[in-house]
Order: C-alpha cells, then sequence, then structure tokens
C-alpha cells in the first residue's frame, strides 16, 4: 500500500470553517463519555483543524493529532493548548512510536484510500485494553447520497474551484431552511433524512452550511455498511463493543481492545 494522495480540498474546508458543536461529538463518541478520556494518553486520527482535540484535552493527559492535510493548521489554531502535538501522515501507515489509551476517527477513514487499512491501523495503535472510536457515513439510509447526490457532485463539481463549491452549499443550506422548519417538523418520518434533519434544527446556518460542503467538497466517500463496522469490532479483537445507526445516516462505533496473554 502507498501513501495516499494528500487533498487541498480539506485544508480549505477547514481554513473556511469552523466546528463548535460539542454535543456532536459526544453524540458520536457515546456512549463513551469525556471522563474516559481523564488521564489518558489519545490519537485523534484525522484531526482535521483540531476542533475537538480541544475539547479531549481538557482532561486527557495528552492528546496527538494525526493527520495528512491539515495538522499544521490544527498546530496553528491549538497553540494555546499545551498538552497537545502533531503529526502529518497517512493514518492507514502511520507507525506510533507506543500505543494510545484511545484512539478515535470522526468522519474520516470512510474518505481514505482504504477504510479497512485505515482501521487496521487504527486497532494496531490502540493499546491492550484501550478504546478504538470511530463514526462514519453509513451505506444504510443513504441512497440518495450514493445515487443522486455523489454522481451529480463526481460530475459537475470536481472541476469547479473551491470558492464555487462553496457558494453552492450555502445556496442549498438557505433553500433547505424552509423545508426543514416546515415538511420536516410533520410526523412524515418516512421521508429521507427525517431523523437527521432533526439536528439541522438545532445548529446554527454557518454548521449546517458546514454539512453541506462537506458532501459537496470530499475527493471521496465510501458509505460504510453495518456488517463492515461488526468486522472492524470483531470479537476476536473487542470486547464491550458498542455501534449506533446514528440519525439514520451514520454508524458511531466503539470498542476495547482485547488483552491477549
Amino acid at each position: 500500500m502507498v501513501l495516499q494522495q494528500k487533498h487541498p480540498e480539506w485544508l480549505y474546508q477547514w481554513e473556511r470553517f469552523k466546528d463548535t458543536e460539542a454535543f456532536l461529538f459526544f453524540d458520536w463518541i457515546s456512549p463513551r463519555t469525556l471522563e474516559d478520556f481523564r488521564g489518558k494518553r489519545v490519537l485523534d486520527a484525522g484531526c482535521g483543524p483540531g476542533h475537538h482535540m480541544r475539547l479531549v484535552a481538557e482532561v486527557a493527559e495528552h492528546v496527538t493529532g494525526l493527520d495528512l492535510n491539515t495538522a499544521d493548521l490544527a498546530k496553528q489554531l491549538l497553540a494555546d493548548v499545551p498538552n497537545t502535538s502533531f503529526v502529518e501522515d497517512d493514518l492507514a501507515l502511520h507507525i506510533a512510536p507506543e500505543a494510545y489509551d484511545i484512539v478515535y476517527s470522526i468522519g474520516v477513514i470512510d474518505h481514505t484510500d482504504s477504510p479497512d487499512a485505515s482501521f487496521e491501523n487504527l486497532k494496531k495503535m490502540t493499546t491492550q485494553g484501550g478504546l478504538t472510536i470511530v463514526w462514519v457515513w453509513s451505506a444504510e439510509g443513504n441512497a440518495l447520497m450514493l445515487n443522486v447526490i455523489e454522481p451529480l457532485r463526481a460530475a459537475l463539481l470536481r472541476d469547479q474551484s473551491r470558492q464555487r463549491v462553496e457558494q453552492i452549499a450555502h445556496f442549498l443550506t438557505a433553500v433547505l431552511y424552509p423545508i426543514v422548519h416546515t415538511v420536516y417538523r410533520l410526523p412524515v418520518s418516512f421521508l429521507p433524512y427525517y431523523d437527521y434533519f432533526k439536528n439541522f434544527r438545532k445548529l446554527s446556518f454557518h454548521r449546517n452550511a458546514l454539512n453541506v460542503f462537506d458532501k459537496l467538497n470530499a475527493p471521496y466517500t465510501e458509505f460504510i455498511t453495518r456488517q463492515r463496522i461488526e468486522r472492524w469490532f470483531n470479537p476476536a479483537d473487542y470486547e464491550d463493543v458498542s455501534m449506533t445507526f446514528y440519525k439514520g445516516v451514520s454508524w458511531a462505533a466503539s470498542g476495547r481492545k482485547r488483552t491477549r496473554s
């Protein structure tokens, strides 16, 4: 396996957008909580601009941010957080000097060249008895993304400037507002993304625009099935496993790596 290609799209995204909604991170790591990170050595695999690192660093002993595209940006933005460090590398190939008590990856490995290889490396970097935590977009519940939005994005937006894609994202976010705040408030749970749009109504316009831009900007997304998550967190390697089908569009999963005698 070779080092995957760097994608400037991610640096553009995280220079332009901020994610200050802590409740989403806590939803995505549930049933784990911030207390699980207390006093631990932690790896954020695919740290982006370090938004989640800032939350975790409040209680962790040390948090390392690993990212192929935005490690320098995260280092700048977290210059005021002393118990952090940063590594620019491919999370599927990175060799950690020592295993971490907790390895988490939020919305990242489903955008890598090989999610399976990426998860295997997360597992390697998790110490025995430690936690591995991931959140990824699901194959289940995302037929519209798979069959309509992704093909359109690849055909129409691949060669557009990021500025143009950002403008489109803001326009689409504005179009969604009256629909989400009227039709999606009715008891019509059969509509696509019904549960997902409950979060939409909690978030600021800027954060919703980030969600839309993220879907249009990502160079590649691999939607992950439940069976694949179960294979990653198989009982031979993990115990205390949790899998949540979050808002009908994603998998939030975690497990404790088994201790070998």
